[in-house]
């Protein structure tokens, strides 16, 4: 038997069993792309020529959105779902201009460069730069204001052209065609192949070889270490968002010469999340992985559209399975990596009364006389609204659940949803189907859509919880289009799912819930019943290591707590709690539509959320209150005040949201009763006497000390 002796020797061995970097970086180019061939060429979806390359033209314009994605990510840590739209104004402007005005081709082109550059620069400047010091929720949640506000700019331009255009399409500056494996490609496609490689490489060139490239590459780590440096953080991140404007305008300018450019909605999202998948693949960084996963998604969804019979449910089913797939096959990181750490707060919870507080006669009295007139107004509603009010008051009461799910989730774990909507649709399904076709009890009803829930949310949350990152908000957004068109549709599942149209069952057999009063209480017991466990888990020492492993995962794990099987549990939790909100959402329309279940609801409860306070229990039913309410409740001319571009206004006005807001101006109480006492209270930062007087250094450092034990006593798991 040989023996090894030495360090060369047990390096050599070690080359010939363990593959190279090299050979493993190799492997993961070459067992995707034979996939991708197979899927394409032999099966299940095979396709000529001719329609794979027009797929690699799409999925071309798909890279250029998920690169400014991928772009802004890397600069503010933040997901922008204004990515497409920062292209949409400037590229209906410089359209119109050249329909409606006569401009050549390539002038409006270069008037659509200097809009996307104006369009860049301005959203950086007055709001995202608002936002630097605010969560990064928050700032989630102003991009979905900035898009909306954007679409609502591109409604008007044809106004200023006296132009009503649904879906124009460009005419190229030269003719061409040609016909390639049964295809048709004109002087537009020809512009696509030549526009998008130049993009790349001049992208490429950009980051690797400038200062400003490199200077973009060194902050998007960490934006306080680069301040130290010496490098202008604000002036690049207004360099990121103009080229993400840039970007994305190329996008929409080609594909409004192939496709048309739609009035209203520039991408649909279908659209939006190939270009997060894509983006999420390629891990936010990796931008060649990026453009090949952007374009193999494109190549797939045009085959699948070639295929006879096809639907397009059934491209939103093959691009969940996509990312699924390369989340499960795809290498957890070894470490959390320094970019995953952002400046960038994820929340801020809302502090307890201090402990020295707690029973002073001023305060116990203003909680119990606060707690009073909401409980007495929540259930004295019924005596002063009508029936269809009060079957609103209702779904108010049911959002709130789904809210307080993604308080679970978000709030405590850490872990971005956009997609709770679509484990609220499966509970609503299952549920509906128990108690319609079945005609069993509504409770049997919720056990079991939570459960399904619950399971679901573990399949699909696993792949993505082992990859960090922002993977679970894109495969849980995706899940959210899945459900909607493609496990909701009568034509795919008609016989298995619930009606449009059923009565309420009794509860138990004996309870009736059929009016709309004894529903809007029966929901009001639920999300009490749902509020005391949620609380329970987090002042359990499950929610104790949920809290750190949000707060620092690696120093979690040094005491020993296991940081994606604890996440795992608060996933399961969370869908189980908005599956549960699914059953009662469907028997509180008497019936299952798919519309409640949209992506855009999704969407619309995350804002909710996080407007509210996305750190507590309490502020998702504030956020709750305050959008479902306002869109109700209030006359239509305020109903804005829902929107994103309403929801942005608010954030704008109060940064921190809704929940800080009032957390703020009950600690102003706190410091007025504290001070009223002569009390020093340390977390108030009540630590003077009366205005004047300083603290003696004995108290000083009393106060520091005690500051220093509540903060290590809150981060303890």
């Amino acid at each position: 038997m040989a023996s090894i002796t030495g360090d060369g020797g047990i390096t050599a061995i070690t080359r010939r069993v363990v593959p190279s970097a090299s050979a493993r970086q190799l492997l993961a180019w070459v067992i995707p792309l034979g996939l991708l061939a197979c899927s394409v060429l032999v099966w299940p979806f095979p396709a000529p020529l001719g329609v794979l390359i027009n797929g690699a033209l799409v999925g071309g314009r798909i890279a250029l959105i998920a690169l400014g994605i991928a772009l802004v990510y890397r600069a503010n840590r933040v997901i922008n779902f204004a990515a497409g739209d920062l292209g949409q104004a400037p590229t209906m402007f410089a359209l119109l201009c050249v329909i409606s005005l006569g401009f050549p081709y390539w002038l409006g082109a270069i008037t659509g460069l200097l809009g996307a550059i104006l369009i860049g620069a301005v959203v950086e400047m007055a709001i995202i730069r608002r936002f630097f010091s605010s969560p990064r929720l928050i700032l989630t949640v102003a991009t979905i204001g900035v898009s909306q506000i954007l679409i609502a700019l591109t409604l008007f331009i044809p106004g200023w052209f006296d132009e009503l255009v649904i879906a124009p399409k460009l005419e190229p500056p030269f003719s061409f065609k040609m016909n390639l494996g049964g295809t048709n490609f004109f002087a537009n496609d020809l512009m696509t192949a030549m526009v998008v490689p130049i993009c790349l490489i001049g992208l490429a060139l950009f980051l690797q070889r400038s200062s400003a490239g490199t200077a973009i590459r060194a902050s998007a780590e960490r934006a306080d270490r680069a301040f130290t440096l010496g490098i202008p953080v604000h002036r690049l991140h207004t360099l990121v968002w103009i080229i993400a404007s840039l970007l994305s305008f190329v996008a929409m300018w080609l594909r409004a010469g192939s496709v048309g450019l739609p009035i209203g909605e520039v991408l649909s999202p279908f659209f939006l999340i190939q270009a997060l998948a894509a983006a999420v693949i390629g891990r936010m960084e990796r931008f060649p992985t990026i453009v090949v996963a952007a374009i193999g998604i494109g190549v797939i969804d045009q085959a699948m559209t070639f295929q006879a019979g096809n639907k397009p449910a059934y491209n939103d089913a093959v691009l969940f399975l996509i990312v699924l797939g390369a989340l499960l096959l795809t290498r957890r990181p070894s470490s959390t990596r320094a970019g995953d750490v952002s400046t960038w707060q994820s929340v801020r919870e809302i502090r307890p009364i201090p402990l020295e507080m707690v029973r002073l006669p001023e305060v116990r009295w203003a909680k119990w006389i606060g707690l009073t007139l909401l409980f007495g107004t929540i259930l004295a509603l019924p005596l002063w609204l009508n029936e269809s009010r009060i079957n609103l008051a209702a779904a108010i009461v049911i959002f709130g659940i789904v809210g307080m799910s993604l308080v679970v989730l978000t709030g405590w774990a850490g872990q971005v949803s956009l997609g709770q909507m679509g484990f609220a649709a499966v509970g609503a399904a299952i549920g509906g189907a128990i108690t319609a076709d079945l005609g069993l009890d509504m409770s049997l009803a919720l056990l079991a859509g939570g459960i399904a829930g619950a399971i679901i949310a573990m399949v699909i949350g696993y792949p993505a919880i082992r990859r960090r990152g922002l993977t679970l908000a894109v495969i849980t957004l995706a899940f959210a289009l899945l459900t909607s068109s493609y496990l909701l549709n009568p034509d795919i599942f008609g016989r298995f799912l619930p009606g449009t149209r059923f009565e309420r069952p009794d509860l138990f057999g004996v309870i009736s819930v059929s009016s709309e009063t004894s529903y809007y209480y029966f929901c009001l017991v639920a999300l009490a019943l749902i509020y005391a466990v949620a609380k329970g888990v987090r002042n359990s020492r499950t929610g104790r290591a949920l809290i750190a492993i949000r707060e620092n995962e690696l120093a979690a794990q040094s005491y020993g707590i296991h940081a994606v099987r604890t996440t795992l549990s608060a996933f399961a939790i969370s869908g189980f709690i908005a599956a549960l909100a699914g059953v009662l959402l469907v028997h509180h329309q008497n019936g299952l539509v798919s519309a409640v279940y949209l992506p855009q609801e999704s969407l619309k409860v995350f804002s909710m959320v996080v407007i509210g306070g996305m750190g507590s229990l309490p502020g998702a039913l504030i956020g709750a209150f305050y959008v479902r309410g306002a869109q109700y409740f209030l006359p239509s001319e305020w109903q804005f005040l829902a929107t994103g571009a309403g929801l942005l206004a608010i954030l704008l006005l109060m940064p921190g949201g809704i929940g800080a807001t009032f957390s703020k101006a009950r600690d102003t109480y706190l410091r007025w009763v504290a001070k009223r006492r002569d009390l020093i209270v340390p977390s108030l930062l009540a630590d003077r006497r009366d205005d004047t007087a300083p603290l003696s250094n004995d108290l000083l450092a009393v106060a520091t000390d005690a500051a220093e034990s509540a903060t290590i006593g809150e981060n303890m798991p």
